[in-house]
């Protein structure tokens, strides 16, 4: 049986290695072939990935589109699903952010047809809406929650004061913030807090777009997203990619790869439940999933975030 955390104070029990759809945002990522990608869906189930997290936002509803159909007809049960909603989008390809109540109810309706489900397990606000009274926002998430449309809600890409600020109104349970062990900075503040009110924390892009993941040199170029992207560029990207590479020897004496060994690292974090892998390949959610379970000394814990302190 693979390993599963209770996600803060849910009784949502998911893999602490989460299958991540961004990847399916053409914006960023260019086309990804839909077969490929629904066959690394149904890869993650079999080597214990129970956990998928989405957003409407991820290609104005082509994600969830594409993992609506890859999930369609396994055990509904054995499957926690976690999507969002924030950026109202036009036919004219313009969009905003929206944490309306007209809006919230709508977007999720849309959400749950996508995902061709009857209740999404944790509805995420994507960002912070600044002209939405919390109220309003809260009084939404709580309607939905009643009608048996959602189990949880939580929020991403707020801060500590927007946390407390809304949770005035509302139990939010969860946080998915940006973190990887080349941008800590949720240490001082976030998680501290989330840990604090036992909140659940699924942190994104923790290989830090691929840049963690052991395979680049310094020396290549890009066409997507990252070609303007400063970590991706010049002596910085250098000297990144050769602290990566030692991070070989601390990985194989745990038989893991760099991605795993990451991956185990920044789960390890008590104030961290899950990890979102971003992934495009059966190939690469089998090897995130080799994570799950994995312990390191206090020692090498240290030593792993040392070589990352760039």
């Amino acid at each position: 049986m693979s390993t599963r955390v209770t996600l803060g104070r849910t009784e949502l029990k998911v893999s602490p290695v989460c299958y991540g759809a961004w990847q399916l945002s053409p914006k960023f990522w260019g086309p990804q072939p839909e077969d490929t990608v629904a066959a690394a869906m149904r890869k993650a189930v079999e080597v214990g990935v129970n956990f998928f997290d989405n957003a409407d936002a991820y290609g104005e509803g082509h994600a969830e589109s594409v993992m609506g159909r890859a999930l369609k007809g396994l055990p509904r049960k054995d499957l926690v699903i976690a999507t969002k909603v924030f950026w109202h989008w036009y036919d004219d390809g313009h969009r905003h952010g929206d944490l309306s109540r007209d809006y919230i109810l709508r977007a999720c309706e849309a959400s749950l047809k996508r995902l061709q489900l009857e209740y999404i397990d944790l509805y995420q606000c994507h960002s912070w809406d600044p002209l939405t009274d919390p109220a309003e926002t809260a009084g939404a998430l709580k309607d939905l929650q009643r009608q048996g449309k959602i189990r949880h809600f939580g929020v991403s890409n707020w801060s500590v004061e927007q946390l407390r600020l809304g949770r005035k109104h509302a139990e939010y349970a969860t946080l998915q913030p940006f973190y990887s062990l080349l941008k800590r900075g949720i240490e001082t503040d976030l998680l501290p807090y989330c840990q604090h009110e036992n909140m659940g924390v699924l942190v994104y892009s923790p290989l830090h777009n691929g840049l963690l993941s052991g395979k680049y040199t310094g020396t290549e170029t890009f066409d997507d997203f990252r070609k303007n992207h400063g970590d991706f560029q010049g002596e910085r990207f250098q000297k990144i990619c050769a602290r990566v590479a030692q991070l070989k020897e601390i990985a194989s004496g745990y038989h893991l790869s760099t991605v795993q060994l990451v991956l185990a690292t920044t789960i390890q974090h008590p104030g961290i439940h899950c990890a979102i892998a971003g992934i495009k390949t059966a190939e690469q959610i089998a090897e995130a999933a080799g994570a799950m379970g994995k312990q390191l000394s206090m020692d090498d814990w240290n030593k792993v975030r040392g070589l990352l302190n760039v």
